[in-house]
């Protein structure tokens, strides 16, 4: 089975820390991961843009389309994924056209600066164009205690993080989150690659 493929954009680095814990739970369930960052639209940006997006390799079309799984992050602009997501996931036509993610496993992650800064509205926008890729939508069950239990981030539809100018890093549901969510990638991403292989093997 292929790497799963741990994808984000990252500006102040908050997104690059979930990315980094969501790919910690991947391994401690048996996955490989590929972490990776999709490449900026601001390459001279002093602001330190350009340092957080080369902190990981830039995403090639070829690992997207071998991946077995993808968790994809972005922090949130006005309640939308950033434009450099966007971008990328403007590009994939030909992994739709080729069916490339059909009936993978997908999460989806991101960061706000403030408590009610639109995650929720940003991780179901980076939802729909997987959907049109044919993924299988991942996640988190109000079985995790930590979704219940957070006054910080986390949401059914995905990890989210609260990043405010007291504290950056990462509260210890959200990173409790972040590992479920892993594990819980991995875990379909195994079960479903050895469904279709079956099926495909006996096609």
């Amino acid at each position: 089975m292929a790497p799963i493929l741990v994808l984000y954009y990252s500006h102040h680095g908050s997104t690059k820390k979930l990315a980094d814990a969501i790919a910690q739970g991947i391994v401690s369930e048996g996955g490989e991961v590929w972490v990776r960052t999709v490449k900026s639209l601001h390459e001279n940006n002093a602001s330190g843009e350009t340092a957080q997006s080369l902190s990981a390799p830039e995403v090639t079309r070829d690992e997207l389309a071998q991946c077995s799984g993808l968790a994809l992050g972005s922090p949130t602009r006005f309640g939308n994924m950033a434009a450099a997501v966007k971008h990328f996931l403007d590009s994939t036509s030909a992994q739709w056209i080729k069916g490339d993610l059909i009936n993978k496993p997908a999460c989806v992650f991101t960061s706000t600066s403030s408590m009610h800064g639109g995650q929720e509205s940003t991780l179901l926008s980076m939802m729909v164009p997987l959907l049109h890729h044919g993924m299988v939508m991942c996640g988190i069950p109000y079985s995790e205690p930590a979704l219940h239990d957070t006054v910080t981030g986390g949401t059914p539809y995905g990890v989210t993080h609260v990043a405010n100018s007291n504290n950056t890093a990462l509260s210890d549901h959200e990173k409790a989150l972040c590992l479920a969510q892993g594990k819980r990638l991995a875990q379909l991403a195994k079960a479903l690659y050895s469904q279709f292989s079956e099926n495909n093997d006996g096609a």
